[in-house]
């Protein structure tokens, strides 16, 4: 019996409850591959599925237990972090970026692409007099209301959480209405996004970058680092 191992827990959890586990490899059907993941990443959706918060997220994993215990939501081959590849998609046309990071990141984020950079930890970007056609939040740790006033008339919001009460769940349903919109992201077909990522790859126009690499053994020490919401890059995990 040939055996894998899995990064596992039977129910929703905190990242030190996280168990390694040697599990069976499973048997696949004539129209299925069999993929030996190499690398991964942990990523928001990772957190989201351990933690069931947002709640809304226990309606598509399991209402009172995950359905699906073993973690783990991509491999090697498509690991994009999603703050430092905005800067530098955008940054592939003729518009402004402004972004916000820590003060170690600031040289980097500036050399991925973005005009003006804000060291968050020192001065409040929403304070300033510039107003935004778009204002993306890639950590999900703001409110459109925090930001509505610095929004150009007929400005978006985007966010990658739902907000408290999800509320940009029900915003987004108010944009025909609201001026200053909210747009609840979803992705685009991988038909479509992965040819463009090779592309970016293959010109030189985008560079992923990579912040921690973990040992499977101390995957719960990356979600912990990615929870903390302190990542400029990809946090991987070796197999």
């Amino acid at each position: 019996m040939q055996l894998m191992k899995a990064a596992f827990r039977d129910q929703y959890c905190y990242p030190d409850e996280i168990s390694i586990k040697s599990l069976e490899i499973p048997l696949i059907y004539p129209d299925e591959i069999l993929i030996r993941v190499r690398s991964t990443t942990v990523n928001r959706t990772d957190c989201a599925n351990l933690t069931a918060k947002p709640f809304i997220m226990r309606f598509v994993l399991g209402l009172f237990r995950p359905k699906k215990p073993i973690l783990g939501t991509d491999f090697a081959g498509e690991i994009v972090s999603i703050g430092s590849a905005l800067i530098q998609f955008l940054s592939q046309y003729d518009i402004k970026i402004s972004a916000t990071c820590t003060s170690k990141n600031v040289e980097l984020i500036k050399s991925l692409g973005a005009e003006v950079v804000y060291d968050y930890t020192k001065e409040d970007f929403t304070k300033s007099d510039c107003k935004y056609d778009y204002i993306f939040d890639t950590v999900g740790k703001s409110t459109y209301g925090s930001f509505k006033s610095i929004l150009k008339n007929n400005g978006v919001y985007i966010s990658l959480e739902v907000g408290p009460y999800s509320q940009n769940l029900f915003l987004s349903m108010m944009a025909s209405i609201i001026k200053k919109k909210v747009i609840f992201p979803v992705p685009y077909s991988k038909h479509l996004t992965i040819p463009f990522i090779i592309k970016s790859l293959q010109d030189g126009s985008f560079k992923p970058l990579i912040d921690r690499d973990y040992p499977l053994e101390q995957i719960s020490k990356a979600y912990e680092f990615m929870m903390s919401g302190q990542k400029s890059g990809n946090v991987t995990i070796s197999i």
